[in-house]
Formats: C-alpha cells, sequence, structure tokens
C-alpha cells in the first residue's frame, strides 16, 4: 500500500511539492527545531563543564571506576594527582604512586614518559588508573608496552579516552592532542598487548549527551535516564578493562 501511494504520488505530483510535503511531515518540522541556548557557534562552558558542576565525561568515568572499585587495590599507579586511586580503592590501597611525565609536579612520586620509562621496574603495581591520558600521547603503541610490562600479573589496566570531545587546548599546546578512539580502535590498540578475553571494552554516550558535553553542560543538567541511555553511534567516553596474564607456573 505504502509504495502504491508512493507511486502515485510521483506520478501527480511535482519533485518540488514532494520535497515540501517530505519537509513538513518530518518531527519535528524542517527549520522549526528549538535550538534556544544552543543556538551559538560558541561553548557554552570552554572548561567541559566543571565550572557548572560534574562534567559528562566523568560521569561516565566515575560509573566505571564504581563498577571496578574492586580491582582497585594493592600498589597503585595513577597519572598526575590521586584522583580517583583513594577515593575508589579506600583501604584496599597499600601504597599508591603518582607518575608525571615532567618535574614540578609535587604529588609525582615518579616523573617518567610512558614512552621510555624503562627506570620504572617491570612487574610493580597491582592496578594502573589511566583516565583520559592516551589521546595526549603520540605513540600510545610504546606507551600500552609500558603499561602493560610495568603491571604486576593478574594485574589490572583501567583506562578511559576520549570518544567526541572538543580540544583540549592547554594540552595541545604543551604535549598535544593527538587522538579520538572508537570502541573499535580500543579493542584493536589493547588485544595487541593483552589476550583478547582479558580486554573488554565498553562505550558510553548517545547524541544528547555528546552535544552537552561539547556544549560545557554539567551532568547534573541532564536526567539520569539520559545519561545512561546508551547509542552506539556517539561514543562520548571509551572505558578499557585490561588484565595482564597471570604468570605461568
Amino acid at each position: 500500500m505504502k509504495v502504491n501511494l508512493r507511486s502515485t504520488a510521483q506520478l501527480i505530483l511535482s519533485r518540488s511539492v514532494r520535497r515540501r510535503i517530505y519537509r513538513y511531515t518530518r518531527w519535528p518540522p524542517v527549520g522549526l527545531v528549538r535550538l534556544g541556548n544552543l543556538r551559538r557557534v560558541k561553548p557554552i562552558s570552554l572548561a567541559y563543564g566543571f565550572d557548572r558542576g560534574l562534567p559528562v565525561d566523568r560521569y561516565y568515568i566515575e560509573r566505571f571506576l564504581t563498577a571496578h572499585a574492586l580491582d582497585i587495590h594493592g600498589h597503585i599507579l595513577e597519572i598526575k594527582e590521586d584522583l580517583y586511586g583513594s577515593r575508589f580503592g579506600g583501604d584496599r590501597v597499600t601504597m599508591l604512586d603518582i607518575l608525571h611525565p615532567e618535574k614540578g609536579n609535587p604529588a609525582a612520586s615518579i616523573v617518567a614518559d610512558l614512552t621510555c620509562a624503562d627506570h620504572i621496574p617491570t612487574d610493580t603495581f597491582d592496578c594502573i588508573i589511566l583516565t583520559q591520558t592516551l589521546h595526549l600521547i603520540y605513540d600510545v603503541r610504546t606507551a600500552l608496552a609500558t603499561l602493560y610490562r610495568i603491571l604486576k600479573p593478574g594485574g589490572v589496566l583501567l583506562t578511559t579516552v576520549s570518544g567526541i570531545s572538543k580540544i583540549s587546548r592547554e594540552d595541545m599546546d604543551r604535549w598535544g592532542h593527538h587522538w579520538s578512539f572508537t570502541t573499535r580502535s580500543s579493542e584493536r590498540l589493547f588485544q595487541e598487548f593483552f589476550p583478547e578475553t582479558n580486554v573488554k571494552v565498553e562505550a558510553h554516550g548517545n547524541v544528547l549527551a555528546a552535544v552537552a558535553f561539547l556544549h560545557g553542560l554539567a551532568s547534573e543538567e541532564l536526567r539520569r535516564e539520559e545519561l545512561d541511555h546508551f547509542d552506539p553511534d556517539y561514543q562520548v567516553l571509551i572505558s578499557i578493562r585490561a588484565i595482564k596474564p597471570e604468570a605461568s607456573a
């Protein structure tokens, strides 16, 4: 029936009339979408939403770390600061090291570039928390090889990487903002170092979350069900849990 109606319309209506009918039967009609406060060429916040509350990507990061909090135990390595290790590991953490690539960070106990960090001992850490870092490293394969090496056998690497995101201008100017990731690229990359069965990759986000994040809205400005709805075509954040195999007997 639908095919017959379409064929009839093509016979009796001009192309311009059919085009106008098509436009005005969409919902919302073409030209009547209400963009409101989002009709602007500059974002609402340039600070990812930190100045308004918890950024959308941080909502997903915290949800990921909450789900895998039991992995955060023993000797921990985190990047730049103790942002999540103590918070999610609590009294399960026996030692926590902070890595920074340059001198001058008073919180850092290890100064190292992950692409040339031979001075970090092999098989050292029970868990490495690596949030929003890999996109700043051009040679990601060498960095992952280092992370694999310094994990203890059975140790866990908890990683998050950016999918849909604004450029971090400070990092771009300092050492580079090189990459955006997808679930497919993350799987292929991590499986170069970890066994396939030891790698779990998940994406988080949807079109509304992506728009909110790009505009710098805070997660508190969206409803929980809006944040938690997942659309695989709008990957705001990718999380990766990778386990180094236990040492063979």
